[in-house]
């Protein structure tokens, strides 16, 4: 990587931690030049305008999310251990290096009904997410862990809102045992899944 990129690489990370604390739609080449002591016109040059900006900020935090929570990951075996792997990594994902949440969890709802770019990139990520999820479970039927007749987007759906909820609990009400409670969420929706007769 050249040092151009990986100029653009720090600026993103940047970007992407202003994000958590000012909203995506608080991020602008003029706030984010002023948090970096970087000219207006210098970060301009990178960008071109303030679209551009967020759409290439979540597409970096996109990248980060995918090294931090997907591919560690899949260092576990298939099935129900990388599920639990992929949730534990999701939780850290959402707390780590001073972040005020999950990004995309508060992108989402400063953008769910405001056409443009920033939307279109938010719903093919979290589209990217449900599929990954779902196909985490067809895994899991393939190992035995779930069973065959399990709706693979019904269990992403309902996992995705269980984290949905932790985030809620965790950012918003503080409540502090929003981590044991999805811990016992999570159990009992793995059991639902499991080969009628397993424990």
């Amino acid at each position: 990587m050249g040092k151009g990129a990986e100029t653009r690489v720090a600026i993103l990370d940047r970007a992407a931690a202003l994000a958590t604390r000012t909203g995506l739609d608080g991020l602008s080449i003029g706030v984010l030049a002023q948090d970096l002591g970087m000219s207006k016109s210098g970060l301009f040059a990178h960008f071109g305008s303030k679209e551009v900006l967020q759409v290439e900020t979540l597409e970096a935090a996109a990248q980060r999310f995918a090294d931090t929570v997907v591919r560690p990951a899949l260092k576990q075996p298939a099935g129900e251990p990388r599920l639990r792997a992929v949730i534990g990594h999701w939780m850290a994902w959402a707390g780590a290096q001073g972040r005020k949440g999950c990004l995309f969890v508060q992108a989402t709802a400063e953008f769910d009904d405001r056409p443009g770019s920033v939307r279109d990139t938010l719903a093919t990520q979290q589209d990217a997410w449900l599929s990954f999820l779902s196909d985490a479970a067809r895994r899991a039927i393939n190992e035995g862990h779930f069973s065959s007749n399990l709706d693979t987007e019904q269990f992403a759906f309902e996992l995705h809102a269980l984290l949905l909820g932790f985030h809620h609990a965790h950012r918003m009400t503080r409540d502090a045992d929003a981590g044991d409670r999805l811990a016992r969420a999570v159990d009992r929706l793995f059991d639902s899944c499991r080969p009628q007769g397993d424990a």
